[in-house]
């Protein structure tokens, strides 16, 4: 269509939850990520940052890059940019200074220390699947986790289950207390 551009600003995740799961904070913010020409790419992983930050950077559509990782991931993605051109030797603070911030230990941890264990549980009972989650506690792998461990391998058990937690969780917070690597991505673009 005439007139029309592409993003101004692409935020990279790893997937689909983190994706949604940014998209709805953004909402909750009163943003409207299409109007400000802002896209929320997931990647399909750690290991194609490289590849979209390439397309994406100042040796591709060059337009404005931020992005969100979990620390497991966090080497991946300084390799990854370091070999898209965007810096070397990165440390965390020059992740930041790029716009890319680390979840400890990853999304669904920061969510869950955002609201809080006893408010994880009332939004899973909401979702009809506290037995679910009773039964995941009693397996013996589950035993000496603590609750917040519980919680964060119950999101991932289950096809679908994180991106469908994803929004529930956002939805769920006190625009007060969003974590800090979610708030400052959106702040970044």
């Amino acid at each position: 269509m005439p007139g029309q551009r592409g993003p101004r600003a692409v935020v990279l995740v790893e997937g689909t939850s983190d994706q949604i799961a940014l998209e709805t904070l953004a909402t909750r913010l009163g943003r409207d990520l299409a109007a400000e020409r802002v896209t929320v790419v997931a990647i399909g992983g750690a290991t194609n940052i490289r590849a979209a930050a390439e397309h994406y950077g100042p040796h591709g559509l060059d337009v404005r890059l931020a992005g969100l990782c979990d620390v497991g991931e966090e080497r991946k993605f300084q390799r990854g940019l370091e070999r898209a051109g965007l810096g070397t030797e990165l440390t965390r603070a020059d992740l930041e200074r790029l716009g890319f911030y680390v979840c400890v230990a990853d999304l669904e941890d920061e969510l869950i220390r955002a609201l809080g264990t006893t408010t994880v549980e009332e939004l899973i009972e909401v979702q009809g699947e506290l037995g679910s989650f009773r039964t995941l506690q009693k397996q013996p792998a589950q035993q000496g986790r603590t609750l917040d461990e519980q919680l964060r391998r119950f999101m991932g058990t289950r096809g679908g289950r994180k991106i469908r937690y994803a929004s529930v969780l956002v939805d769920a917070l006190d625009l007060a207390h969003v974590p800090r690597p979610l708030a400052q991505v959106l702040s970044h673009i």
